[in-house]
């Protein structure tokens, strides 16, 4: 089937607390708040000309209700859910109107259990990317990526390139030739979503991008300043697979979020994937150190989109493997 999906484009996360969230994402981080309301926070970086990337729900416990991609037209959307029907997917339309600034979209739980969404428009807001008077913490400009945990990263590969048309800029592979990762885009830049083996479905991090290197270094001095500094998981440091410059953070409710700046471009097709060996110790951080064991082992819930129940978890088919570093 023909269809155009641009990019990754928005995730809707459970938190416990919206006041408790606001200063983090807010306060700290320096996303823009769009709206919020007694049972939602809307958020979106400098340089977004759409309503949000980020939706705070709250919640009685923490969980990811959905991953959003934007596609282009209303007959890319049918397209899509032609494509998952013929598949016996079940999919839920929600009708325009139904989700706040954002138009007609359906759900569907893609071949790995991960719930995801498809939508055509989402309220045009105000570019503020050149309002330098109200740059702080980390600057954030625009969402980047997803990265998930599934519990079968050549499955989900196999799907994603073949059947949405995803393409492939890196992936880890074992010496017997099984893909243990996988960063895959629509967009011209590194990756709209990466897979990784492990217990899933789970999300392990959202990205978005930063206008520089430093404003990483200025993040981490500002959370610190402001009490948060146990909230920094990892780095700074500099990724092997994708070349960025990167930051993992635990936010209050301990969804993972990743600053992340200076990847490359990805426009020519024709172009082969990089391929990392799973025991080469430069590709997950360039300059040698290693992440700690919750950055292997903890990841974010997701949720069933008819039931709202977790979705139940399985352990990755390579789990066994015991590499040197792994990704």
């Amino acid at each position: 089937m023909d269809f155009n999906i641009i990019r990754c484009a928005r995730a809707i996360l459970h938190v416990k607390d919206l006041d408790v969230s606001r200063q983090f994402y807010v306060d700290a981080l320096g996303f823009v708040e769009t709206e919020s309301d007694e049972e939602t926070i809307y958020l979106r970086g400098l340089e977004e000309r759409t309503h949000h990337s980020l939706m705070l729900k709250k919640a009685a416990s923490p969980a990811v209700e959905v991953l959003s991609y934007k596609v282009a037209t209303e007959r890319d959307l049918e397209q899509l859910a032609s494509l998952f029907t013929e598949k016996g997917t079940e999919i839920q339309w929600l009708d325009k109107g139904t989700q706040y600034a954002l138009g007609r979209a359906f759900r569907v739980q893609d071949i790995a259990g991960l719930p995801i969404e498809f939508f055509v428009e989402m309220n045009e807001v105000e570019r503020l990317l050149q309002r330098y008077d109200l740059y702080k913490g980390a600057r954030v400009q625009r969402i980047d990526h997803f990265n998930c945990m599934v519990a079968d990263v050549e499955e989900t590969y196999h799907f994603y390139r073949k059947s949405l048309h995803f393409s492939c800029s890196e992936y880890t592979d074992t010496k017997e030739g099984n893909i243990w990762a996988a960063w895959l885009h629509r967009k011209q830049t590194v990756h709209d979503v990466a897979f990784m083996n492990g217990l899933g479905p789970r999300l392990h991090h959202v990205g978005f991008h930063l206008p520089d290197p430093l404003a990483i270094i200025h993040a981490c001095d500002v959370l610190a300043s402001m009490g948060y500094g146990e909230s920094i998981e990892r780095g700074p440091g500099r990724h092997g697979l994708s070349n960025a410059f990167f930051l993992y953070l635990r936010d209050p409710d301990g969804h993972r979020i990743e600053l992340y700046h200076g990847d490359y471009l990805t426009s020519d097709s024709d172009l082969s994937p990089i391929r990392w060996d799973i025991n080469d110790p430069m590709r997950q951080t360039f300059w040698g150190h290693t992440a700690p064991d919750s950055w292997f082992q903890e990841a974010s819930d997701v949720l069933d989109i008819h039931t709202k129940e977790i979705v139940g978890q399985q352990k990755g088919k390579l789990k066994q493997h015991k590499p040197t570093f792994m990704i």
